[in-house]
Formats: structure tokens, sequence, C-alpha cells
């Protein structure tokens, strides 16, 4: 029966911490390989959705502005109408008043239509304006689709090349996760999360933590080795294991990671 967390000694944590490092740092260099393309997948995607807004808004703009002109056009199909309708009723008036009267309704109708042609004009400059930008937008979106899609296909070909051994790490991460108990797992995170290269979990070369020029006393470096406690470099923030612990999980865990 397997133990728990809680029940293993302080050397056991060690090794399966250590172990875990291994593992996470191993998932690091997969991931690393990918380099910033899942960034400029991400990157090209927002982009290509900022942009189908932009060409949505131009086209919506521009059916507005097309119902505007039908508006205009109906305006004057009615203006011309009672044109007509006002010059045959000058035909028939009984006196100039009335003519008068019909004649400035034929001029208010004529400058509604001088007015109406005048806002077709604008409305089909703005139109065309606007027609303009879509289509240059409308290729840099396909460009842009394009582009995603050779980027997805490259990422999609880097993540199935290493997907075997990033399920198979990512279980053995689990696993080796279960024997740590959850606040020293949570300070592991942390510590990690923390860390420029991803290392939580250090041995000691030449007196000093790895990527460390402080040398750990010697007193220091014996209780590490003792494996009676867990020790946190008080200048770097990570946990310390000595050089034999480190050697043997690196042997053991070696055979476990070439699992292929």
């Amino acid at each position: 029966m397997a133990k728990k967390a809680n029940d293993i000694s302080v050397e056991e944590k060690l090794r399966a911490l250590y172990d875990l490092q291994i593992i996470d740092s191993r998932l690091d260099e997969i991931r690393n390989t990918r380099g910033e393309l899942p960034i400029e997948v991400e990157d090209l995607e927002i982009e290509i959705e900022g942009l189908d807004k932009r060409a949505s808004k131009f086209d919506a703009e521009i059916k507005e502005q097309n119902a505007e002109i039908n508006a205009k056009k109906e305006l004057i199909a009615q203006a011309q109408t009672l044109i007509s309708k006002y010059k045959s009723q000058q035909d028939n008036v009984r006196n100039n008043k009335e003519y008068e009267s019909l004649d400035k309704e034929i001029e208010y109708q004529t400058l509604e239509i001088e007015l109406a042609e005048k806002r077709i004009k604008e409305f089909g400059s703005k139109i065309s304006h606007k027609n303009e930008m879509l289509s240059e937008l409308t290729t840099k979106i396909e460009d842009l689709r394009n582009h995603l899609t050779h980027k997805k296909n490259e990422l999609d070909e880097l993540i199935a090349e290493t997907q075997k051994e990033e399920e198979f790490l990512l279980a053995k991460s689990e696993e080796f996760s279960e024997k740590i108990d959850s606040r020293l797992l949570s300070s592991y995170q942390r510590i990690r999360k923390g860390s420029i290269n991803g290392l939580a979990v250090v041995g000691l070369e030449r007196g000093a933590p790895k990527g460390s020029f402080f040398t750990i006393p010697p007193q220091k470096q014996m209780e590490i080795a003792q494996r009676k406690k867990i020790i946190i470099d008080e200048n770097s923030g990570k946990i310390l294991v000595d050089d034999e612990l480190v050697n043997e999980e690196n042997a053991k865990m070696e055979e476990i990671i070439n699992f292929g």
C-alpha cells in the first residue's frame, strides 16, 4: 500500500521533490521548443477578431447608407409625382394666386429633389470610400488567416512530436506530486514560479547552490547531506539537496523519463 504524503520521511520528500523538479524541467524544455509560437497564434487570433469586428462595422455602415440612398430615391420619386400633379393643376387654376401657390409648391419639391440628389451623391462617396477600406481590410484579414493557419500547423506539428512524452511526464508529475504534502508542494510551486529557469530544488556545486555564487557553510552542508529537514537557501530561496541524492535521482529518473 502506497504511503500517504504525510507519512513519508524527509529524505523521501526530498527525493520526490527533486524527481518532480527533473520532470517539470523536462516539461519546460518541451514547451520551450515551441518558442513564441503559442503567443504568436494567440496574438494573430486576437488581431483577426478585432479586424473582423471592424469589417462588420464598415459593412453595417455601408448597408445603412445604402438604405439612406433608397429613402432619398423614394423621396425624389414622390417629389416628381407631386410636381407633375401641381403642373397639371396649374392648367386649371382660376386666378394668379392659385397659380403662384402651386408654383411655390413646385419650387419647394424641386429643392427637395436637389437636396436629396446632393445627399445621394454624398452617401455614394462615403460608400465608395468605405468599400475601398473594407476591401483592404478583407485582404488583410485573409492574409492574416493564412498566416494563422500556417502558424497553427507549425505549432500542431511541434505539439504532435512531443505529445506522447508530454502526456507521460504530466502523469508522472501528478504521481510524484502525490508523494509530497500539500503545504510543501505549494512552496515548491511558488518557488518554481518565481524562478527565471523554473528551478525550485537544486543540488550543490563546489559548496554553492546550483546557479548561485554564495557558498553554503560546511555545517549547513552537513545538515543538507543528513536529509533530516527541508533546508531552503536564504539567498536564492531554493530548496537544497546534496550531491549524492542528486546523482542517485538523476540516474533513476533518466530511466523513467527515457521511457521510449
